[in-house]
């Protein structure tokens, strides 16, 4: 079993530069083979033996829901852990966590606060350890966003994406995915707002553009995303957050000054007349149905890749 030792060979998908080029090329490949095999009903259950732990200790939806019927799609069990219902949150060290669950079970997701946490959990995992969503990161969903760009217009090599909203979790895992993809990112923020320098890498910053203007962020783009405006564990800075990103919310003038064939993402939970306007979301740009999906055939393709290595 891929449990039964710490090995060199051990991979984590902890953030989005976890991975290189090539690597995350092959996941978005599988992805499409196992999302066809899907829609044709045709079973693929390489992971018939294997057990996923998912621990939350933020709420979800599209995360619990995806990697628990992937797995179980996949032939594999599935053990769901909150902290209302296990010792991390009865302020267990999350080390000895992890040296308990990895002993018995093959993969682990975690959903939680920052980053930090994660990586403890990671440093002694016996099996590999994926990242549902961090205060500072959120892969999968790149991962998730990035297939469904390439599904509808092909390679985003080159391509031109425009986040408009929040500097949150989500814009700094799209700047990783921009240095290694070879896209460039234009960013609009409020003032306040914005990324931080010491969390820009002095590698990406030829793949980064920012714009105070959110219309000149969008021209010509290729895809323009967004976010709710109050991040989980922000709640209360929303009503100053919704003053101050009122003029970052995604309308018809944007997108209409983005390239002819441009696309609309958003990894939801959406608000509409905030964030983006229904007219966009809701609109025949938007993709974000495709988008959530989408996760569920991604994430399997990347468990698959973290407990069997390249499929051929």
């Amino acid at each position: 079993m891929s449990n039964a030792t710490k090995t060199d060979s051990l991979r984590h998908f902890l953030q989005f530069s976890d991975f290189s080029r090539d690597e995350l090329l092959h996941v978005f490949e599988r992805a499409k083979i196992i999302k066809d095999k899907f829609k044709r009903y045709e079973p693929h259950r390489p992971l018939h033996d294997r057990t996923l732990a998912m621990v939350f200790e933020k709420a979800s939806t599209r995360t619990r829901v995806s990697f628990e019927a992937g797995m179980y799609q996949m032939g594999g069990s599935v053990i769901h852990l909150t902290t209302s219902d296990s010792q991390l949150g009865r302020s267990e060290p999350i080390e000895d966590t992890a040296r308990v669950i990895s002993r018995m079970v093959d993969i682990v997701m975690i959903r939680t606060f920052e980053q930090t946490r994660i990586e403890r959990f990671a440093e002694y995992s016996r099996v590999p350890v994926i990242n549902g969503l961090t205060n500072e990161f959120h892969p999968c969903q790149i991962l998730a966003d990035i297939f469904t760009f390439i599904e509808n217009r092909g390679s985003i090599a080159g391509k031109t994406v425009a986040w408009v909203g929040d500097a949150n979790n989500m814009a700094y895992t799209w700047l990783q995915a921009a240095e290694l993809l070879g896209f460039t990112l234009h960013v609009s923020t409020p003032a306040g707002y914005r990324l931080e320098p010491a969390r820009i890498a002095s590698t990406a910053a030829g793949a980064l553009k920012e714009f105070s203007d959110p219309l000149d962020a969008c021209k010509g783009a290729h895809l323009v995303t967004t976010d709710v405006w109050t991040s989980m564990g922000y709640e209360a800075e929303n009503e100053q957050r919704r003053t101050a990103f009122a003029d970052w919310c995604v309308d018809q003038e944007m997108m209409a000054a983005a390239a002819p064939d441009a696309l609309f993402m958003h990894c939801l939970p959406a608000h509409r007349g905030e964030e983006v306007t229904a007219e966009v979301i809701d609109g025949p740009q938007s993709v974000v149905w495709d988008e959530a999906e989408n996760r569920l055939h991604v994430q399997k393709a990347l468990m698959e890749f973290l407990l069997l290595g390249k499929a051929s």
